[in-house]
């Protein structure tokens, strides 16, 4: 099986930065896309941004120009810098992989829509 291991949340100031990571952990052969969500008390789970395989990406109106997704297929890792943090980004984050291709069991095997247990970051005014 594959597990996605988030880090990097916590608290921090308006105008502040921080960086979250996701590390998918196994014998991974590939990852198709990955991306962030994020969820506020009350709210639905929303996407974040999102980075294909080629590293093409896709960002929410909200962070755009704020926040960068990247990857490093090597270490299987993505990750979400985010800079001029505000409070409204205050929520859960969720790490997301649409499809892992690994090895078990003899075989090749894929899973799909796999998330992460989340990270809290907690802006303050």
């Amino acid at each position: 099986q594959v597990q996605l291991v988030e880090s990097g949340g916590g608290l921090v100031q308006a105008g502040g930065s921080l960086r979250l990571s996701c590390a998918a952990s196994g014998s991974i052969f590939s990852i198709n896309a990955m991306g962030w969500y994020r969820q506020a008390p009350g709210k639905q789970r929303e996407l974040v941004a999102d980075i294909t395989s080629g590293s093409g990406t896709n960002y929410a109106d909200s962070v755009k120009g704020r926040f960068t997704i990247f990857r490093d297929n090597a270490k299987n890792t993505v990750y979400l810098q985010m800079n001029s943090l505000k409070p409204e980004d205050t929520a859960v984050y969720y790490c997301n992989v649409d499809r892992v291709r690994y090895y078990s069991g003899g075989a090749y095997r894929n899973e799909y829509h796999l998330w992460g247990q989340g990270t809290q970051v907690y802006v303050s005014s």
